[in-house]
């Protein structure tokens, strides 16, 4: 029996919202755009008025504005936007107790051996009409026999539409599609695939398996699986408590970091993040990773792997630091910084502290960070922090700067 699955994916899920909230927004061009005192003035996402104006997501305000001269701008609202989410995740749970998120406006759901479930389109079409209808906002479903399908199919038909993609058709419907549309097949991987004279879903499903995969390794073997219709990854239940692989914290600064002072102060306050959100849900990890974007917006990602696991901010601040020293070479400033800590496990197993490192305090570090987190927890985030941090609290890092949608947690491919 074939399962039956659907994505959801709301239409200009920040732009809806905002227009939903204030009406008159509707009949102008209009893009919901990052801080542009932080340094974060891109497009985020548009109306339809904007997007017939040639507005792109991801290009910077300034350009936007040229291209559209009436365009309004309008700040984002992350906590009606993570209102409006929820409603919608409560929605589908109505349906199937095994409702998977994918970012803040995607869902994947379950409907194989629900009770009462008949054609997954008249279903599909059910849940577009409560959208509108209970939360004033518009989405487009797939419904097909696998999720990588499904997700294709919400893409394939916008606004406010339901696309079947079935075992009999989705040779005509995806296989023509371009490469890049396809999960977990990104820009680095289209240009790859590219000169090989890859384009198309169809052409990577009708390379030989094992060629795609010595040219690309494991992401490749996937993506063969993907574009054939082979996707077997379960739908995880709404109640699911998803396995964490890495933990990390981003920044653009206020201004471009220009010495080596300006750049330890911006590791040492996203150390101190990491560090934090490790410790709050008992993980340490094994690998340290950090990625750098100069002022010409190029960048680059390094990594060390440890012997001994950490979540202390101290110890993840000063490897991080000395990955930007041997790997930066200071041609332009530096417009961004990452920090994250990957090949988590928890933190209660047992595990060999080493004894041949003379600068690792693991017994220091512990009782300074314990100190730090029952203050945060007492007093509030900003209460206490490193006193490097002090020059920079206003200058690079202003307060409250580590935001929604800064930072986060990172899952397999699989999960």
């Amino acid at each position: 029996m074939d399962r039956k699955i659907l994505h959801v994916d709301q239409n200009c899920f920040f732009a809806s919202v905002e227009m939903k909230n204030n009406p008159q927004l509707r009949d102008v061009p209009m893009a919901v755009c990052g801080d542009q005192e932080q340094r974060h003035g891109i497009v985020l996402t548009k109306n339809a008025l904007a997007k017939k104006a040639g507005i792109h997501t991801g290009e910077v305000i300034w350009q936007a504005k040229q291209r559209c001269p009436g365009l309004v701008i309008v700040n984002a609202h992350y906590e009606s936007y993570s209102y409006y989410s929820q409603k919608a995740f409560e929605m589908y749970c109505q349906y199937t107790d095994r409702v998977e998120p994918f970012g803040i406006d995607e869902c994947w759901l379950d409907l194989t051996d629900i009770s009462g479930i008949g054609d997954i389109r008249d279903t599909a079409d059910e849940i577009r009409r409560r959208v509108k209808n209970e939360l004033g906002l518009t989405c487009s479903v797939g419904a097909s026999f696998n999720k990588v399908f499904a997700k294709l199919g919400s893409d394939y038909k916008k606004p406010d539409a339901t696309t079947l993609i079935t075992k009999e058709n989705f040779r005509d419907i995806v296989w023509p599609l371009p490469v890049g549309d396809l999960l977990y097949a990104g820009h680095s991987t289209q240009k790859r695939l590219s000169r090989i004279n890859i384009n198309t879903i169809g052409e990577l499903a009708s390379l030989p398996p094992a060629y795609i995969e010595s040219y690309l390794g494991k992401n490749g073997a996937a993506l063969w699986i993907f574009a054939n219709g082979l996707d077997e990854s379960p739908v995880h239940l709404a109640t699911d408590q998803r396995i964490i692989k890495s933990v990390g914290n981003s920044a653009t600064t206020s201004r471009d970091m220009i010495c080596e002072a300006d750049v330890w102060q911006t590791i040492v306050s996203l150390s101190d993040q990491v560090a934090a959100r490790l410790r709050r849900y008992r993980l340490i990890g094994y690998t340290i990773q950090i990625w750098v974007r100069d002022s010409a917006l190029k960048g680059f990602q390094r990594q060390q792997h440890l012997h001994v696991p950490t979540n202390h901010d101290v110890e993840i601040a000063r490897i991080a630091m000395d990955l930007f020293r041997r790997n930066y070479t200071w041609e332009k400033g530096v417009r961004s910084l990452g920090v994250r800590v990957m090949q988590v496990i928890s933190a209660d197993v047992c595990r060999q502290i080493s004894i041949f490192d003379p600068d690792y305090q693991f017994n220091e570090n512990a009782a300074v960070a314990k100190v730090m987190d029952t203050i945060r927890l007492r007093f509030g985030e900003q209460a206490i922090f490193r006193g490097v941090l002090l020059d920079a609290r206003t200058d690079l890092l202003p307060e409250g700067q580590f935001g929604w949608n800064q930072g986060g947690f990172k899952r397999s491919m699989n999960d």
